[in-house]
């Protein structure tokens, strides 16, 4: 079995030590014991659990859904991880109906901008502008 310095277990997860570290604070992976005089020593195991949760984080899951599902990493609660995930997704729909809105917004802004050249007051401006108190 190969082992890896917090270093190499870094560089075989593609993070920086820094991640490493900020990781076992957060308690997503273990901190090995150090021998006297010694130092730690990380494992295959590490490797594959540091580049699950880059993968969960990749698609949208937050380090505190990710602790979740890593607690439910011994594949027999499958419906439990499925019930964090179909919340994501919800989140993840809710999101894109939002950049939905947000792009059409723009698009009207952006295409009102060019109707109106030449005026001094811009609409694009004018239509992010608090409305003046009366």
């Amino acid at each position: 079995m190969q082992t890896f310095t917090i270093s190499g277990l870094a560089q075989a997860a593609g993070v920086n030590v820094e991640t490493i570290r900020f990781y076992q604070r957060r308690g997503l992976l273990a901190e090995p014991d150090k021998p006297l005089g010694g130092i730690r020593r990380y494992g295959e195991a590490e490797v594959a659990r540091v580049l699950f949760i880059k993968a969960a984080q990749r698609i949208g899951f937050t380090l505190d859904e990710v602790a979740q599902l890593l607690q439910l990493d011994d594949g027999t609660q499958c419906a439990e991880a499925r019930a964090i995930a179909e919340h994501k997704l919800a989140d993840v729909r809710a999101r894109l109906a939002d950049l939905q809105r947000i792009e059409t917004t723009l698009t009207q802004l952006v295409e009102r901008c060019a109707t109106k050249r030449g005026k001094v007051c811009c609409p694009l401006i004018a239509a992010l502008q608090p409305a003046p108190a009366r």
